[in-house]
């Protein structure tokens, strides 16, 4: 009769050493799953300070990125994206424009050396100088300055050229 007593107590004690140990698996695994999820969203601090920056305006959007969180919304109609660091301080925006928007001299040289391709989107990104932290655009880092952007596609190509305000023109990077 005791060996049956032992025998039944040891195995409820292992049934509920079982059940304690999936229930902390579950919970750890609903905790993991509650961060990866806060990991994915834009920042407290990020959204506090694009209040601070546009006041009321309400974002159409908003995205984490790997290196910034991402804001878009309608601002006298335009449509803007503004960026956010890791420190929660605004790196630039951007808005579409036109082609006939970029300086003349570069127009110019985008008709003369990227002959056959055509104009599909201009990028307008305006830094902020205040935040010397470099924009990633593209998928491609470049030096913090006010500059345009310009996809042209020829055919199945598609690049994007890099131009200043005073109107130099570079290559930028392919898209694919």
């Amino acid at each position: 009769m005791k060996p049956l007593l032992i025998i039944s107590a040891a195995a409820l004690l292992v049934t509920a050493s079982l059940n304690a140990q999936t229930k902390h698996e579950e919970k750890h695994e609903a905790k993991k799953e509650r961060r990866k999820l806060r990991a994915e969203e834009v920042s407290y601090q990020s959204k506090q300070a694009f209040a601070a920056d546009f006041g009321t305006i309400n974002p159409i959007s908003t995205q984490k990125m790997n290196d910034f969180n991402e804001f878009t919304f309608v601002k006298d109609g335009q449509i803007v994206s503004a960026f956010y660091d890791i420190d929660a301080k605004l790196v630039g925006t951007t808005f579409n424009k036109n082609f006939s928007d970029l300086p003349e001299k570069a127009q110019q040289y985008i008709h003369e050396k990227y002959v056959g391709y055509t104009p599909v989107n201009v990028l307008m990104y305006d830094d902020n100088e205040v935040n010397d932290r470099n924009m990633i655009l593209y998928n491609t880092q470049f030096e913090d300055e006010d500059s345009y952007f310009v996809e042209l596609e020829k055919g199945n190509s598609k690049i994007v050229v890099h131009v200043s305000m005073s109107g130099e023109v570079a290559y930028y990077t392919k898209i694919k």
